[in-house]
């Protein structure tokens, strides 16, 4: 009998490793023989731990279990939710990027090759420069870290840079809130990453890659060091690529947790032992970047998908999607949702369902009053919006950001006035301080907001003229898109900015 239990953070969080510790207990005491593999999360939260057993009839879900469950689990005495394939929540998603995701050991690289691994490896190591990038270009691939810029092109940019030593770095620096895909992929598919990273190094020339990963993620940072260290091994990393003849290796590096080095260019100066400021640019670190050397800087997400493409076709993966958003967008449901969790499918499901249909509404039973798209830099919509696609363009076109494809719900009791003055906090907390529009902006917003919020009407226009020069002066996303939650959650829900006065009157 084989038995999965997730050794994912979010299924720890909620005792899987108790319940792990339970199973291994009862069945030592029944001597009971079972293969027990702590696997990655299938990423529906709300019921975690999600165990799967295979009595010889296929993987059987059950969830979410406790340690007072076990003796009924192994009896079969408990109700099975049925394959997970076909809980309607994961049965409607389509699953490309986090395909092994919850199905795999994740540092069995053998489970990984049997599902599918390096088969995308092997067909780039095969292929020019020119060709991988080209591949890549034609699927319509953008940047899944929140800019959505064509990955292609930032490729082909470091292609033909004329340098000695080019970089890949992974920006795993997954700090905005409700969003947890990153994480997921690290800890449940970590040789997904490595191989995409791999594959990235043979299309531009670059040698040497590194993952630049944040400290709040302790498990992610074992899986994926120990995933290195097993990929050199077994010769998919180091001077001989799979028998190519060509070389890439990468390693990890520990962020300190400052929010800023999410942005590129601060994340380049922590990479390199300095401070964690924003570089002015040009010039750009595609040619420029890593020690002044031409870098592709990624999210984990795009760098993930990237086997896929070279496993399917770039054309079966530019199929998915919506306008120039191809291909997959990995949705993270959290906040007050009923069904919380990660569901990938193609660009173009809309807003409405996401929150309604899948995350069915709030988790108080209360309606939902917002929902922010993108992390504490994107704007608050209303439930008047739910008919928007989310695609890059079509939701900038209703005023908001798909960013890192996060997805945080409110119910009524929410105070966005509050919420706005948060995001300002936010920005002052986390500023780099290297440009004053957002270093003094974000201090002057929250006390602008005070004052609205004691009765100030006369501080309504200066907090919207403040935001205006924040998102036309800063330097980096931080500050210049600081303004986004807090003119939204104005425009939206102008009864929570009445002041006192206006109320009384």
């Amino acid at each position: 009998m084989k038995i999965w239990v997730p050794m994912d953070s979010a299924a720890k969080a909620l005792g899987a490793d108790t319940v792990a510790e339970a199973i291994g207990a009862e069945a030592a005491r029944r001597g009971l023989e079972i293969e027990l593999v702590r696997n990655g999360t299938r990423g529906m939260i709300w019921l975690e731990p999600l165990v799967e057993i295979d009595r010889g009839e296929g993987r059987q879900a059950y969830g979410p279990i406790g340690a007072a469950d076990v003796p009924a689990l192994l009896d079969g005495a408990l109700e099975s939710l049925g394959p997970v394939e076909d809980i309607p929540f994961f049965a409607r998603q389509t699953r490309l990027t986090f395909a092994r995701c919850g199905v795999i050991d994740p540092l069995n690289l053998a489970d990984y090759e049997a599902h599918g691994g390096l088969t995308g490896l092997r067909r780039a190591a095969a292929m020019s420069g020119a060709e991988i990038v080209k591949e890549v270009t034609d699927s319509g691939l953008r940047g899944r870290g929140g800019a959505g810029f064509p990955t292609g092109i930032k490729w082909n940019t470091v292609l033909e840079a004329e340098a000695p030593q080019k970089y890949i770095v992974c920006n795993a620096d997954e700090g905005d809130s409700g969003t947890f895909a990153d994480r997921m992929i690290m800890e449940g598919d970590p040789f997904t990453l490595i191989e995409g990273m791999a594959i990235a190094g043979l299309g531009v020339g670059a040698t040497r890659g590194y993952v630049y990963l944040r400290s709040e993620y302790p498990d992610a940072i074992k899986v994926m060091n120990a995933a290195v260290q097993i990929a050199r091994q077994k010769g998919v990393l180091g001077s001989d690529v799979l028998g190519s003849g060509r070389a890439f290796d990468m390693e990890i590096r520990v962020g300190a947790g400052a929010y800023v080095c999410g942005e590129e260019t601060s994340l380049l100066n922590s990479l390199e032992g300095k401070r964690g400021v924003v570089r002015a640019k040009p010039p750009l670190p595609a040619l420029e970047g890593f020690l002044g050397r031409p870098t592709v800087v990624n999210n984990v997400i795009s760098l993930a998908t990237v086997p896929v493409i070279f496993e399917k076709g770039a054309q079966h993966y530019a199929d998915f999607g919506l306008g120039r958003s191809r291909g997959t967008v990995t949705l993270q449901i959290a906040g007050n949702v009923a069904r919380g969790g990660l569901f990938e499918t193609a660009f173009g499901i809309t807003l409405g369902e996401v929150v309604n249909d899948l995350g069915g509404g709030t988790a108080s039973g209360r309606p939902v009053k917002a929902v922010q798209v993108g992390g504490p830099l994107g704007a608050y919509l209303p439930v008047a919006k739910f008919d928007a696609p989310l695609g890059y363009e079509e939701l900038d076109a209703e005023g908001g950001l798909l960013g890192h494809a996060g997805l945080v719900v409110f119910d009524d009791s929410a105070d966005m006035l509050g919420m706005a003055r948060f995001a300002m906090e936010f920005c002052a907390i986390e500023s780099c301080g290297k440009c004053t529009p957002c270093r003094i902006g974000a201090v002057r917003g929250v006390e602008t907001i005070d004052r609205i919020a004691q009765g100030d009407a006369d501080a309504m226009p200066l907090l919207a003229d403040l935001c205006e020069t924040m998102k036309d002066g800063s330097l980096c996303a931080l500050g210049g898109f600081t303004p986004l939650p807090v003119m939204s959650a104005v425009t939206h829900f102008p009864d929570d900015f009445a002041t006192t006065k206006e109320a009384a009157e």
